[in-house]
């Protein structure tokens, strides 16, 4: 502790001296410290290195280390006592300048020019000052084009290419504020503010500038993010006043033949944190191989969806995708570059499988096993209500379909499919039901009684169907680019165990509390996945529910732009406290997966993580004492609040994160009320 007060004082002292241009001292001598006089702040260290049996890629060997922050010390540069490295077991609990995360202007050198200037000389010129990727459609950031506003306005929704590729955009814009967007989404909105994006990112390529960050943001206590491609439900990619870290652009992929680590022998592969899904998939598909990955295109394979657990059109074959990790490097909340294995760092690695992003550290890269090619049979059917099909004969088909998820999964297949009654009849697409290693006549047998069934209710479901001799085709050709950007939708989730199904007095009640949300006007996209393969799976920090799930249900709540706030608010608590309520009730020892979630669910703890959540949020205290990783519903984040709401309900990432009752918001509405 006396060694903490000091370095306080220290920190203080140096940082509230006066100057006007960071410097450096050679010789005796004062000179301006630029890109001519300080090279990046690195050594180069041996790619062979690693804990692991794959080398370091060339941006993990680009490392800071003590020797370098030495030699930065000795030449007096402005500032660099805010790159140091910390040291857990002299950490102290209470933050070095308070109970809140430090907002833009608060601290003499956050946002300050010269601390900026010397961090983007030391990350070798990859800082971004923040601009929102609506900006060029207002005149508040100097960027105003009409014609880019016309692009981006036009594939605001279709298109996440061009969202994952810019630094701070993200899906989840409502729990960011809404604060810049085009006004085919906002058509009230008057100009364009950073809201909840981050106020400086950096563009990583390399392990010293993920140090450099995590190293400053601790000093400083400011707000970390990180942001891959920012798919997340839950906005994790943002926070007002951040520091970003944006891993989009580690896309080093290397393939192994014949690679060990610990019990594993055979093919894998090495990928970079900015690898998304896409570019995975062509890779494996180019050594006729495939890999366990998300359905949705863009989604970052190696960030929060493999950190998050991450369901797959193959789960139910193999498995989550966070169990086929046999390695992973990694950034710690002290600086320091890692690895994390069965057996090097095994405590942080089996929380990395499933524990959520965010949390922990920053992951550089990981090492994935990969699969023989195989082919894939797909079925795809849609039944609506109306003249010729009465509400009763709807449901009477779709129950026929519920009844055997058990026996799907079994056999290895996975559907996605969607239920609604948005247009004034009910509609049910199947899109798709997706039938790996097997042939068409194999699902056909699969699913015979099914359509039996069907054909008894006086329906014919005309399913389409489509054989393709690997996995990269039958991906690429069923699953479309997913939808981006919406601030007019909530969504919920809820992991269905196997045991409704052997339960005869439970499938009803499972059945019908899914309906109701139909019923009330809500959207239901649902997933007969499996998570737990014949084959076994490893021990790790996926949720225990999904190992006994059949369903995976998401649902959907959604409004229009010109109701008014308070009916919003009314609507949007339906999925929580009515939609929920009733999927929880039905599924009492199970849980809902920490990706594709409700903002505010519940004991997320428990929900997300059972009873695994204990060891995680020990290691959480234990690894990052600074609390340097937050994200909404993260290990962790119990422990703070947002200071402002939307809705009343939903925290706000355009406001202040404090401990938890220590906010000047929160503090002003207990005064308030005594």
């Amino acid at each position: 502790m006396y060694f903490h007060v000091l370095f306080i004082a220290s920190l203080v002292l140096t940082l509230s001296r006066p100057c006007f241009a960071q410097t450096i001292v050679v010789n005796g001598q004062v000179i301006n410290a630029d890109e001519h006089t300080i090279a990046p702040a690195y050594v180069a260290i041996n790619a062979s290195s690693s804990n692991a049996t794959a080398d370091l890629f060339p941006g993990e060997t680009h490392q800071l280390t003590d020797g370098v922050l030495a030699n930065l010390t000795n030449l007096g540069l402005t500032n660099i006592i805010l790159f140091a490295f910390a040291d857990p077991a002299t950490a102290a609990n209470q933050s070095i300048i308070g109970p809140c995360k430090t907002f833009p202007g608060e601290f003499v050198v956050f946002p300050g020019d010269i601390t900026n200037r010397v961090f983007d000389l030391l990350l070798g010129g990859s800082l971004i000052q923040t601009k929102p990727f609506a900006s060029p459609c207002y005149s508040d950031y100097g960027n105003q084009d009409a014609a880019k506003c016309a692009e981006i306005t036009s594939h605001w929704m279709d298109d996440s290419f061009i969202h994952t590729n810019d630094p701070t955009s993200i899906n989840a814009i409502l729990f960011e504020g809404t604060s810049c967007v085009p006004h085919t989404v906002n058509p009230y909105a008057l100009n364009c503010t950073i809201g909840a994006y981050p106020k400086m990112s950096v563009n990583v390529t390399t392990v010293s500038q993920i140090q450099l960050a995590i190293n400053m943001a601790r000093s400083l206590n400011l707000r970390l993010v990180i942001k891959n491609t920012g798919h997340d439900y839950s906005a994790k990619s943002t926070g007002a006043g951040a520091l970003s870290l944006w891993t989009h652009n580690m896309k080093d992929i290397r393939y192994y033949e014949d690679y060990e680590e610990g019990l594993y022998r055979g093919p894998a592969f090495k990928m970079g944190a900015g690898v998304q899904v896409f570019e995975a998939y062509e890779a494996a598909h180019k050594h006729n191989l495939t890999i366990v990955g998300a359905e949705g295109k863009t989604v970052g394979l190696t960030g929060g969806y493999i950190l998050g657990g991450g369901h797959s059109p193959l789960s139910s074959l193999y498995g989550m995708a966070a169990d086929q990790v046999l390695s992973m490097e990694i950034v710690t909340a002290d600086g320091r570059f890692v690895t994390a294995s069965e057996t090097s760092n095994p405590e942080l690695f089996w929380a990395l499988r499933g524990g959520g992003g965010s949390t922990y550290g920053v992951v550089t890269s990981m090492v994935i096993k990969a699969f023989p090619e195989i082919p894939v049979t797909t079925m795809s059917f849609s039944l609506s209500s109306g003249e010729q099909i009465s509400p009763n004969q709807f449901w009477q088909a779709v129950r026929a379909y519920f009844e055997d998820f058990p026996k799907y999964t079994d056999a290895g297949t996975y559907a996605h499919f969607n239920l609604n009654a948005t247009s004034g009849n009910y509609v049910w697409d199947m899109a798709p039901w997706f039938a790996p290693n097997m042939s068409k006549s194999e699902l056909q047998a699969l699913t015979d009684p099914f359509f039996k069934a069907v054909e008894s209710i006086g329906l014919d479901l005309k399913p389409v169907y489509q054989e393709y001799t690997n996995f990269y085709e039958a991906w690429d050709k069923s699953f479309p680019l997913e939808l981006w950007g919406s601030n007019l939708a909530r969504y919920g989730s809820r992991l269905f165990p196997r045991e409704n199904w052997e339960n005869s007095t439970m499938l009803s009640p499972t059945f019908d509390a899914i309906r109701y949300v139909v019923d009330s006007g809500g959207v239901v996209s649902g997933y007969n996945v499996a998570a737990a393969p014949k084959s076994g799976y490893p021990d790790n920090a996926v949720n225990p529910a999904w190992r006994k799930t059949v369903l995976h249900a998401i649902d959907i709540i959604a409004w229009t732009q010109d109701m008014y706030t308070e009916l919003i608010t009314i609507w949007s608590n339906v999925l929580t406290s009515d939609w929920g309520t009733r999927w929880r009730a039905v599924s009492p020892n199970s849980g809902a997966y920490l990706s594709e979630s409700d903002y505010i669910e519940p004991d997320f703890q428990r929900s997300f993580w059972g009873d695994k959540y204990g060891r995680l949020y020990e290691l959480k205290k234990k690894l990052d004492p600074w609390n340097v990783f937050y994200a909404q519903n993260a290990v962790g984040s119990e422990d703070w609040e947002m200071s402002d709401y939307i809705f009343g309900t939903l925290p706000s990432q355009n406001s202040r994160l404090c401990l938890r009752g220590t906010s000047p918001s929160q503090q002003d509405k207990i005064q308030a009320v005594h």
